[in-house]
């Protein structure tokens, strides 16, 4: 890379940022624990739905000190609807590394910040860049799609080889002075016009200098992986009810959807019905069931697995039975008070709608 390459890449990339970079609420000061907690919520999720739960995390746990020694349940209900709560789960017990264990301090060095539960070296390298001004780049997806045009590299960027040669690559491009800017510029060209598809080159600021375009290659890069489909999984969820009673299920502390409230859940052997799982259940734990009622079906497609669900609502005699250890009686109008993943929330909705 001839150094006129890189000088016009930061220079123009910086002037563009200048005049056109989001007006975003977490780029309102350079405080770390905003900045952190900003990048652990943007992880798979659209900006766009992201500012409300910031803006809402931030009234709840305005400094990490609140955050750490806030109880879990009222962490995970401020997060919830975002999904993938490991993400905030690692954020609490990071909060609480660095007030109970640490000085109180967001860590501002690279080895001490990766020590924190949930930190790599892409939130290591924004916090660090944008809140302490430090040369560490920041490479996300859309940090490799712009620097695989950039540069038209053709490597398979799920690859952590090539992560790690983009990494390398993108410290010697950023500038001395102004690196969280300039990480933050390429957030933002990633995201507004280096596009996956259809990217507006006509208004890139380093148009000139892109490889990729000048080959009539945009469209093609970068190259990535296929992914392995989702596994498919046919599910039932079981509303057992009696008056203004429910019941919900905790979710155990390891796998999918941990620690938080669901409806009782069973998996459908290939071959079975939804009514024939939960009949057999009923009857081999004694619950007194007075009606079943199919009340639809829905999908609900995670990272890793694919539910096509059942909802069946069951209508009991009475609340007088034993309920496995993880079942609890629910009043209804209280739902709300709990945590509850996202696709039991679609499982309401089904739930209310008439036969």
């Amino acid at each position: 890379m001839s150094d006129e390459k890189r000088h016009t890449i930061q220079t123009q990339l910086l002037t563009w940022y200048g005049q056109n970079k989001r007006d975003l609420p977490w780029r309102k000061n350079k405080d770390p624990y905003r900045i952190w907690v900003s990048e652990i919520m943007l992880q798979q999720t659209r900006v766009d739905t992201v500012i409300p739960y910031f803006e809402r995390f931030m009234e709840l746990f305005p400094t990490v000190e609140d955050l750490a020694n806030a109880p879990e349940e009222q962490v995970l209900k401020a997060w919830e609807g975002l999904g993938y709560y490991s993400r905030v789960r690692n954020l609490h017990q990071a909060a609480k590394q660095i007030v109970h264990e640490g000085d109180g301090k967001i860590p501002s060095d690279k080895k001490s910040i990766l020590k924190l539960k949930g930190i790599g070296a892409y939130t290591a390298g924004a916090v660090l860049s944008i809140a302490f001004d430090q040369k560490i780049p920041a490479v996300d997806g859309n940090v490799m799609r712009v620097f695989s045009r950039l540069f038209a590299i053709g490597e398979d960027i799920a690859s952590g080889t090539t992560r790690k040669k983009m990494e390398s690559l993108v410290e010697k491009v950023m500038p001395e002075e102004a690196p969280g800017d300039f990480n933050q510029a390429l957030m933002d060209l990633g995201a507004t016009i280096c596009t996956p598809v259809s990217p507006g080159c006509l208004l890139c600021p380093v148009r000139p200098v892109c490889e990729a375009y000048e080959k009539g290659m945009e469209e093609q890069l970068p190259v990535k992986k296929k992914a392995k489909p989702p596994v498919q999984q046919e599910m039932v969820m079981a509303f057992f009810q009696h008056q203004n009673l429910f019941i919900g299920e905790k979710r155990p502390e390891q796998g999918l959807l941990a620690g938080l409230w669901g409806l009782p859940t069973f998996e459908i052997p290939k071959g079975d019905r939804h009514l024939t799982i939960i009949e057999k259940f009923c009857k081999e734990n004694r619950i007194p069931v007075l009606n079943y009622i199919i009340k639809g079906e829905f999908q609900h497609v995670f990272s890793h697995r694919h539910w096509k669900v059942t909802v069946v609502e069951v209508e009991l005699k009475h609340t007088g039975f034993d309920l496995p250890t993880s079942w609890s009686w629910l009043e209804k109008e209280k739902r709300d008070e709990k945590t509850w993943a996202n696709v039991y929330h679609k499982a309401f909705e089904t739930e209310r709608k008439k036969v």
